[in-house]
Parts: structure tokens; C-alpha cells; sequence
């Protein structure tokens, strides 16, 4: 399963460090990135592989909840499916 992973936030040292770390220390392998910075605002897109993750989806979703309250930005997961849909016109 793939997941979408966005991250948005006041920029500061270590958002993608964290946020990486998280994600590998759950088996979550990150198969695109992208990030940017518009003015003070970091975003980031992240591709996510979810096959070998050890956590849930929803026990992602709240685990990277929690890392973004921790270092203050937005992190939001979900379904690859989900976010396509969203996006299609």
C-alpha cells in the first residue's frame, strides 16, 4: 500500500530529519520527495511505501500526529487512493 505523507509548517532545522526518522524507525520506505519553502512556510510532499511498516495506516497517522506536535508543523497521512481522489477534477 502507498500513502501520502504532507508536512506543512513554520520552517526550522530538522522538519525532514524528524520526520524521516519517524517514518524509518516504522518501516516505512519514502519513495519520492518533495519540499519547498514559500517564504517562512515549509511544505513537503512525500511518496510512502507502507508494505513493511509495522505500524497500521491509522497507527501512522497518529504516530505522525504526535512527531508533528512535537516539532511544530502539520502532518497529515493518507491513502495513495484517497489523495488521488481528492486531487482529480
Amino acid at each position: 500500500m502507498k500513502s501520502i505523507v504532507t508536512v506543512i509548517g513554520k520552517d526550522r532545522p530538522g522538519i525532514i530529519a524528524k520526520v524521516s526518522t519517524a517514518l524509518a524507525e516504522n518501516c516505512v520506505n519514502i519513495e519520492d520527495i518533495s519540499q519547498t519553502l514559500m517564504q517562512d512556510n515549509f511544505t513537503m510532499l512525500m511518496l510512502c511505501d507502507l508494505e513493511n511498516a509495522t505500524l497500521s495506516l491509522k497507527e501512522l497517522k497518529d504516530e505522525m500526529v504526535k512527531v508533528g506536535q512535537e516539532i511544530g508543523v502539520s502532518i497529515h497521512v493518507q491513502h495513495e487512493d484517497i489523495f488521488n481522489a481528492m486531487h482529480k477534477i
